[in-house]
């Protein structure tokens, strides 16, 4: 798998290998998990890479609720979760090595755990593998991107020109998305800049093998000394992270008897495992002023570069490719208006930033610049833990800002004070099926729009929307035959979907392909037809009534 992926299964000659709909330029998580996406979605799509494989050697190491719902949104996560740590925590040592402070969540409101160690190569190559499953998608490698042309608003391609074995090839599609790096070429030839600060402070990073403590959480040592971390990971692996100190040369410190010492002050027995990577890192936290220009839409770290301490840097990523892919194969099918996908960036671009402050206010902590100061910020944080409602803020993870949108493509102004407002992701809890099984909300909803309603909210009639009907049971309620224009009908096993209906005064709520809430029915007062008249421009065909679509 060094060459290409080829379009298999279409006959020779049917396959137009000049022009895609959605060309994606680079093959990591975010690049992969949207090209898988837009598979299930029945898209042409080819992967360019420059590179002869998938990345090979680890990079992120902490993947989050939120992504992993993604990779049940491609299908993988059968094959996935079983290479993955699910919940683990992270304990703090002060700089006297005693614990202070422990983050260990134990909710799933997402259907996974919030925190996990995964090893990012065996992704990669899970999400690359993954594409087999569709004839119409294709990987290029080894395939590099020299130069590309917008035709501007009015044209309907961009041009690529690659570069492969010494030939050039040229090619074009309807939509380009550029996932290619912190350095993004596609970003540099755009003329788009970075804003935010690049951190002073680089950071020696350690890859072990064949740990022998099986101790699952991280270890964060908050010494102004050497701040440190410790990461064990899946199959025996370990991670070790160091604070260099200004002036430290990045080569010396790379030297092994270093490294080793710098590991036998935290753990003896980890300084003698074998070393599989060490690497100097220097951390920013940045993000692109425009996620689009034209046809061409920056994602990943070629949109934002977030410092590691909060494991998000990936994750977000996977969230650009979750909101991204349904909007592209809505436009591309002609269901949706372009206008749609101008709605990309004006909600991820705050979601994203929001969560590289989180991580840089959590550097400031684990990074105390004196003895002082480490004393004065442990010492407050020990101290509020013995309240309650702080120590379960902190132990259950409720500083992270939230999944949810503040503009974009969604039924805003109402219903805010909801358990989920419009506009922000759905829980998934578990669903029971006739005849007793359970099974996790998302495997029920397809990968289109869905009407997700209670026992007595009318069936959809008033709006132009394609969509999946499910309809909700109570706890306390039995099955019945299922009506006509029902696709589906599930008990809500621990009553999460009917508190968050009865939160909003709705009888019914429409949910995105993402699994975010577009806008909640059957409230008292505006007619559901005018409530979400403000979604029609966004429609190609506004006289279709809202049907059932299995």
């Amino acid at each position: 798998m060094n060459a290409a992926l080829p379009l298999s299964a279409i006959p020779s000659g049917m396959a137009d290998e000049t022009h895609f709909p959605v060309v994606i330029i680079g093959a990591g998580p975010t690049g992969l998990a949207l090209a898988n996406l837009l598979g299930q979605q029945g898209i042409r799509t080819l992967v360019v890479e420059r590179s002869t494989n998938t990345v090979g050697e680890p990079r992120a190491v902490t993947i989050d609720d939120e992504s992993l719902r993604t990779v049940q949104a491609t299908g993988l996560i059968g094959e996935v979760l079983p290479q993955v740590v699910q919940g683990y925590g992270v304990h703090y040592y002060s700089w006297r090595n005693k614990e202070f402070a422990r983050i260990e969540p134990q909710s799933q409101e997402y259907g996974f755990p919030k925190r996990n160690a995964f090893r990012q190569q065996l992704l990669v190559g899970q999400l690359r593998d993954g594409l087999q499953r569709f004839a119409h998608t294709a990987i290029w490698f080894g395939h590099e991107l020299v130069q590309f042309r917008d035709e501007g608003e009015d044209g309907q391609a961009v041009h690529l020109q690659l570069h492969h074995a010494g030939e050039t090839k040229h090619i074009s599609c309807q939509w380009l998305v550029a996932c290619d790096g912190g350095r993004s070429p596609v970003r540099e030839q755009l003329g788009i800049k970075l804003t935010g600060s690049t951190y002073d402070e680089k950071w020696l990073i350690v890859d072990l093998l064949e740990r022998d403590s099986a101790f699952r959480h991280t270890r964060t040592y908050c010494d102004p000394a050497r701040p440190a971390i410790r990461l064990p990971g899946p199959q025996g692996t370990l991670r070790y992270e160091f604070m260099l100190h200004p002036g430290e040369d990045p080569d010396q410190v790379l030297d092994e008897a270093n490294v080793r010492a710098w590991i036998r002050a935290r753990n003896p027995a980890d300084a003698e495992l074998a070393i599989a990577r060490k690497v100097v890192y220097a951390f920013h936290a940045r993000v692109a002023e425009r996620w689009q220009s034209g046809r061409v839409f920056l994602a990943g770290d070629a949109a934002h570069l977030t410092p590691p301490f909060a494991g998000q840097g990936m994750n977000s990523g996977v969230r650009d490719a979750a909101n991204l892919a349904w909007k592209l194969a809505a436009v591309v099918r002609g269901d949706m208006a372009p206008s749609l996908l101008a709605s990309y960036a004006q909600e991820r671009k705050p979601h994203a930033w929001s969560l590289i402050r989180m991580a840089v206010r959590i550097g400031t902590f684990m990074q105390p610049k004196s003895v002082l100061a480490a004393m004065l910020t442990q010492g407050a944080l020990k101290l509020c833990s013995l309240y309650r409602p702080v120590r379960d803020y902190v132990l259950h993870l409720k500083f992270k800002p939230k999944p949810r949108f503040f503009e974009g493509f969604f039924v805003s102004g109402e219903h805010a004070d909801a358990l989920v407002p419009a506009g922000q992701l759905l829980p998934q809890p578990q669903v029971e099926l006739p005849g007793g099984a359970h099974v996790p909300l998302d495997d029920m909803l397809g990968h289109g729009f869905v009407w997700l309603g209670l026992a007595d909210a009318p069936l959809p009639t008033a709006f132009h929307l394609p969509c999946r009907t499910l309809r909700v049971l109570a706890q306390q309620d039995d099955f019945l035959p299922a009506a006509d224009g029902v696709d589906a009908v599930l008990r809500d096993v621990d009553g999460v979907l009917e508190r968050i209906l009865r939160s909003a005064g709705a009888r019914a709520l429409l949910l995105r392909p993402d699994r975010y809430v577009l806008a909640y029915l059957g409230c008292a007062g505006t007619p559901d037809q005018q409530r979400l008249q403000p979604l029609t421009p966004y429609f190609n065909q506004p006289t279709t009534t809202l049907e059932s679509a299995a």
